[in-house]
C-alpha cells in the first residue's frame, strides 16, 4: 500500500510539471544530517598513532596529496581499525581557544561542496549499503531538478556544531558562510529565484541558524521554503545513550566502548542532548540505581558518566544555542516517521555506564523522539508571520524517509506544490 500510495504521489507531481519549463523551478539545496555526506582526511607528520597498524601508511588507497575517505570507511567494521577510526575522527576542545579542533595531524576536508556527489553514497565502492540520499536525488531529478544548476548539495564537517554568536567556532561558522553564500549562488543562477532549503535531520538545526542568523530582508529575498525532515528540534533521548555507554548505531561487529570517547568528543552530538526547553518536564531519561537524569540536569550526568570535560563547552556554549530557538521565518514544513520505537527511557543496573542499558521505548522515527520531531509545533505555533505545516509518515524511520516510497512520494508533492505555488498550512497524515 505505501509503495502504491508512493508511486501515485510521484506520477502526481510529475503532472503537475507537464505544463512547466524546468526554468520555472525554484532551485533547491540539500542539507544532510549527522555522518551523512563523505568526509576525507590526510596525516601530517604530526600525526602519532596509536599501534603500528594505525601508521601513516594506513589505508592505502589516498590520492597523490595524500588524501583518503575518513567517512565512510568500511574498515572501521574491524576492531583494530576502529580504533584507528576513532582517533582520526575525534575532536578536541581547548578551552583557551574557546573552539574544537582536530586530533594532532589529522588534517580533514569536504568534498563536492555545492553538489550532490558526496550526499548519494557514503562510500561509491559500497553503494548498496551506503545509500543515503541517491533515491531522494533521483526523485527530485524525475521532476526535473539538476545537480549544479538547479540542485545543490551542501554537505559539511557533521562532527561539529555551531556556538552562540560571541564564541569562537571556526569550521561551524565557515559552513554557514559557506551555505549562505551557496543560496546565493543558487538564486542568482536561477535568475534570481528564491531557494528551497531541504535538509535532513542535523541539517534541519543548522538551516535554522542560517535562518536566525540572518536579517528578515535576505530571508525574505533569497528563501522560499523550508522543508526539514526528521529535524530533531530538541535533540534526542539516543544522544544519552551515546555519551553514557557508546552506539554503534546499527552497524554490526563494533564494540560500543572503542568509539565512545570519540563520540562524545563530537561537538555535534552535544548539541544533539535533549534541550530542555523542548523537553520541559523533569520526567527521568536515564536511570541508575543512585541518580536519575533529565534534560534538566546534564551538567550532572556528564560529570557522572566519566565525562567531566564535556561540562564547560556544554555550560558555556551548548546550551545556550539549545535556548537560542527562533521561528526561521520562511515557511516551514516539516516531514516526519512516527510509530516507530524509539528510546524514552534507560534503565542502568549496578555495572554502570560500561554495559549497555535497558531501553524503554516511546513513539518516534526510531532516534527522534516525538517531543523533538513536532518542537516547531510547540515552540512556534504562536510565532506572528510563520506558516508551519506538519507531515506524519506512519511506520517509516529516521533514515528511511529518505528512500521511503510513500515519503518520497509526499516530499516530492510538497516540493511540487512549492514550485507550483499551491501551499497549504494544514497538518498531513498518511495513511
Amino acid at each position: 500500500m505505501k509503495k502504491e500510495l508512493g508511486l501515485v504521489l510521484v506520477t502526481t507531481a510529475m503532472m503537475i510539471y507537464t505544463c512547466q519549463a524546468v526554468s520555472n523551478l525554484h532551485p533547491l539545496i540539500l542539507i544532510p544530517g549527522n555522518g551523512g555526506n563523505q568526509l576525507e582526511a590526510r596525516l601530517t607528520k604530526d600525526y602519532k598513532p596509536t599501534s603500528l597498524l594505525c601508521n601513516r601508511w594506513y589505508p592505502i588507497e589516498r590520492n597523490k596529496e595524500g588524501w583518503f575517505r575518513l567517512w565512510f570507511d568500511p574498515t572501521v567494521l574491524l576492531a583494530p581499525f576502529t580504533t584507528c577510526f576513532a582517533q582520526r575522527m575525534t575532536l578536541y576542545y581547548d578551552k583557551d581557544q574557546d573552539d574544537y579542533c582536530n586530533a594532532p595531524g589529522v588534517e580533514t576536508r569536504v568534498p563536492h561542496f555545492g553538489s550532490t556527489q558526496s550526499l548519494l553514497f557514503l562510500d561509491p565502492n559500497l553503494k548498496k549499503i551506503t545509500t543515503y540520499m541517491a533515491t531522494l536525488v533521483e526523485s527530485l531529478e524525475n521532476i526535473g531538478y539538476v545537480d549544479g544548476k538547479t540542485m545543490f548539495g551542501a554537505p559539511y564537517d557533521f562532527r561539529y556544531g555551531l556556538a552562540p554568536k560571541d564564541h569562537p567556532c571556526h569550521v561551524g561558522s565557515k559552513f554557514l558562510k559557506d551555505l549562505k553564500d551557496l543560496v546565493e549562488k543558487a538564486s542568482n543562477y536561477n535568475g534570481g529565484k528564491p531557494v528551497i532549503l531541504v535538509s535532513h535531520s542535523l541539517g534541519g538545526l543548522f538551516t535554522l541558524q542560517l535562518l536566525n542568523r540572518n536579517e528578515p530582508s535576505w530571508r525574505q529575498k533569497f528563501i522560499k521554503h523550508f522543508v526539514a525532515l526528521s529535524a530533531p528540534w530538541g535533540g534526542t533521548v539516543d544522544e544519552m545513550l551515546t555519551f553514557a555507554s557508546g552506539n554503534t548505531l546499527g552497524v554490526p561487529l563494533v564494540n560500543p566502548l572503542l568509539v565512545r570517547e570519540e563520540q562524545r568528543s563530537s561537538e555535534s552530538n552535544l548539541w544533539l542532548m535533549p534541550n530542555p526547553k523542548v523537553f520541559r518536564n523533569e520526567k527521568p531519561i536515564v536511570i541508575t540505581p543512585n541518580a536519575t537524569y533529565s534534560a534538566h540536569n546534564m551538567l550532572q550526568f556528564l560529570n557522572d558518566i566519566g565525562f567531566p570535560d564535556g561540562i564547560y563547552p556544554y555550560k558555556t556554549r551548548t546550551s545556550v544555542l539549545m535556548d537560542q530557538l527562533e521561528a526561521p521565518g520562511v515557511p516551514l514544513t516539516c516531514v516526519i516517521g512516527t510509530g516507530v520505537d524509539t528510546a524514552e527511557t534507560l534503565y542502568y543496573d549496578r555495572r554502570g555506564f560500561d554495559e549497555q542499558p535497558e531501553i524503554v521505548c516511546g513513539d518516534g522515527d526510531g532516534t527522534v523522539n516525538m517531543v523533538s520531531l513536532l518542537g516547531h509545533e510547540s515552540l512556534w505555533s504562536n510565532a506572528k508571520n510563520q506558516t508551519l505545516k506538519t507531515i506524519r509518515i506512519p511506520g517509516v524511520t529516521h533514515t528511511d524517509i529518505l528512500k521511503d516510497d510513500a515519503a518520497l512520494g509526499e516530499i516530492v508533492k510538497e516540493i511540487s506544490g512549492i514550485n507550483s505555488q499551491f501551499l497549504s498550512v494544514e497538518k498531513v497524515n498518511v495513511q
